[in-house]
């Protein structure tokens, strides 16, 4: 096990970092996932483990943003039912897929995502009133992405903002909302899946929620959208050194 003497303040300060990036955007267990694979659990326990700082972490962002009225109830429990049908599924598969197999995929979602992030250029989207037929198919793709959701999670939150923005239309500040709360949910019938094939570390877990709860709450009530350019660079730099890291490893 690495960061021997260490490994529970780190667990701390990446369940911070993962917090405050899945409630701006997403892509946090991008980070918390390779690290806690790199202490020493296997992959699979790891991807169970990691769900435990993800529920938490959402749930302060969801009180966040709920104290500012920014939440559309109705279609965002239409999309958490679909992504939670979606996320079982998803996170059965997960459990069945050789350890050597989940560490050669994530490594390669890792890159993709770390392109996305690097290429992806910031847009203002105007406020519209959503169509019935617009909100059926994000009602459609919500159980596509619970799925893979369910079985990996990482970069999940880019794929809800990419259609809540680009096919309702809403503002990212909306989109951040709803994807915390369909997150919470989906991520929580997933963690259920991991618990009945005893695959979380609690302990890790933990950890990691206490930072991500903070970082989530934080980052839900200020915005850091100055430095948000510097936070990209930085996130693609780490994210590259630990999928290369977790390919070879």
């Amino acid at each position: 096990m690495i960061f021997e003497g260490y490994e529970y303040f780190i667990l701390f300060l990446a369940g911070f970092f993962s917090g405050a990036i899945n409630t701006v955007a997403g892509g946090g267990s991008l980070l918390t996932l390779p690290i806690l694979i790199f202490m020493g659990l296997p992959p699979t326990v790891a991807n169970g483990t990691n769900r435990i700082q993800l529920i938490f972490a959402q749930f302060f962002a969801v009180y966040g943003y709920k104290s500012k009225g920014l939440f559309d109830y109705k279609l965002s429990i239409w999309l958490a039912f679909s992504a939670i049908l979606g996320s079982i599924i998803g996170a059965k598969i997960a459990v069945e897929v050789p350890e050597e197999f989940f560490k050669k995929i994530l490594s390669i979602i890792m890159i993709l995502v770390m392109i996305n992030i690097f290429f992806k250029k910031n847009k203002k989207v105007d406020e519209t009133i959503t169509s019935i037929k617009k909100q059926k198919l994000s009602i459609l793709l919500f159980f596509f992405i619970g799925l893979y959701g369910g079985f990996i999670h990482a970069g999940v939150g880019f794929l809800m903002i990419l259609v809540l923005c680009g096919i309702n239309g809403f503002s990212i500040i909306k989109a951040n909302s709803i994807k915390v709360f369909v997150a919470l949910f989906f991520t929580l019938f997933a963690l259920f899946i991991f618990i009945l094939e005893s695959k979380i570390n609690l302990m890790y877990g933990i950890n990691l929620a206490i930072g991500s709860s903070l970082g989530g709450w934080l980052t839900s009530r200020w915005s850091f959208n100055k430095s948000e350019t510097y936070m990209r660079y930085i996130l693609c730099a780490i994210i590259f050194f630990l999928a290369i890291r977790l390919w070879l490893f």
